[in-house]
C-alpha cells in the first residue's frame, strides 16, 4: 500500500506560479511511476503530467506543455509539479497518482492504470 499526500495548492493570480508536492509513504517510491491529474467542477479527471520511476521520462498534456514541469526526488519520496504562467482554465483540484512500474521507462497517462491516489489539493487561478 502506498499513501500519497499533496500539498502546495492555493490561490494565485493569472500569470503566476505554484509548485505542488506529493509525498509518498508505505512502499519503495522509486519503483512507482507517478502522475498528476486535475478535475474541475463538472468535468472528468484529466491527465496533466507523468514521470517514469527513474531516468526522468516525462509526458504532458497539450494544455500544460511548456508551462508545467513534473519532477521527482526519490530520496525524498516526493514528486513535484511546477506550474508557471497559470491561467483561470488551470483552476481545479490536482491529484497525485502512483502505479507500480513494470519497466524503468514507463510513463503512464491513463487514469485507469493508476492504483494509488492522493486526496487532492485545490488550485485556483484568478483573472
Amino acid at each position: 500500500q502506498v499513501q500519497l499526500e499533496e500539498s502546495g495548492g492555493g490561490l494565485v493570480q493569472a500569470g503566476g506560479s505554484l509548485r505542488l508536492s506529493c509525498t509518498a509513504s508505505g512502499r519503495t517510491f522509486s519503483n512507482y511511476a507517478m502522475g498528476w491529474f486535475r478535475q474541475a467542477p463538472g468535468n472528468e479527471r484529466q491527465f496533466v503530467a507523468a514521470i517514469s520511476e527513474i531516468l526522468g521520462y516525462t509526458r504532458y498534456s497539450d494544455s500544460v506543455k511548456g508551462r508545467f514541469t513534473i519532477s521527482r526526488d526519490n530520496a525524498k519520496n516526493t514528486v513535484y509539479l511546477q506550474m508557471n504562467s497559470l491561467n483561470p482554465e488551470d483552476t481545479a483540484v490536482y491529484y497525485c497518482a502512483g502505479a507500480q512500474a513494470t519497466r524503468m521507462t514507463l510513463v503512464i497517462t491513463s487514469f485507469s492504470e493508476y492504483n494509488y491516489w492522493g486526496q487532492g489539493t485545490q488550485v485556483t487561478v484568478s483573472s
